[in-house]
This record gives structure tokens, C-alpha cells and sequence, in this order.
């Protein structure tokens, strides 16, 4: 059974993603800035995530990400680009607002009505 993750983990997991992606690694301080939240609170939740076995980390050591963590970053990822081409694409929105409510939608939407909604952009603007 697939563990639920919480819209910030989430996040986290994105950015660990999206920087190992890019740049090979990622630093705790690195999330810290580009989240604009405390060291604390990203040990915290790196040490969650770790729990969950998204990453595997060890205080002051490299964050490495897991196949499970990978599945799931690129889920979100794959989302949130789906929404932001709809409300851009669809409903014409700027995409600085098609991103934030993808941002913040990406998190909530349920699993039948994500499908619906690929289908239906699949078939008006092409993207799968």
C-alpha cells in the first residue's frame, strides 16, 4: 500500500528530485534557500521522508533518492505540469497562475479526476 504523503513532503521530495536531476546532489541547505524554510524544519523532514523510504540520509551526509522516491517525485511532477498545461492551455490563465494553482491543486486532486483531466487534455492540446 502506497504510503500518502503530505503537500510538503511533497514539495521536498520534488525539489531533492528536481536538484539531484540537474545537478547530481543536493545539500540540506540548498532545500532550505529554494523552499525559503528553516534547517530545522528541512532535517525534519528529510528524516520523515527517510522513514517513508523516499531518500536515504544521514545528518551531514548526501541525500540520496530512492527508486520509491523517484516514482513518486516524478507523479507529483508529472501533475503539476499536466494542470499548469491545462489552466494555461484551456482556461488561458498567465503561467505564473497556471503554476501557483497547480502548485497547490497537484496536492489534492484525487486520483480518477487526475486521469480524467490527462485524458481530457491529451485530447484538446495533445499532452500526455
Amino acid at each position: 500500500m502506497e504510503t500518502i504523503l503530505s503537500s510538503g513532503l511533497e514539495d521536498y521530495l520534488e525539489c531533492i528530485f528536481n536538484n539531484i536531476e540537474k545537478k547530481g546532489s543536493v545539500k540540506a541547505i540548498e532545500i532550505s534557500k529554494e523552499l525559503d524554510v528553516s534547517r530545522a524544519s528541512v532535517t525534519d523532514a528529510l528524516h520523515r521522508l527517510a522513514d517513508k523510504e523516499y531518500i536515504r540520509y544521514e545528518r551531514y551526509g548526501s541525500i540520496e533518492i530512492t527508486k520509491k522516491g523517484i516514482d513518486k517525485a516524478r507523479e507529483v511532477i508529472d501533475k503539476h505540469t499536466i494542470l499548469t498545461n491545462f489552466f494555461e492551455n484551456i482556461l488561458n490563465l498567465t503561467h505564473e497562475e497556471a503554476s501557483e494553482n497547480a502548485c497547490r491543486i497537484e496536492h489534492v486532486i484525487t486520483s480518477n479526476a487526475f486521469k480524467k483531466l490527462k485524458e481530457y487534455t491529451a485530447t484538446k492540446i495533445g499532452y500526455r
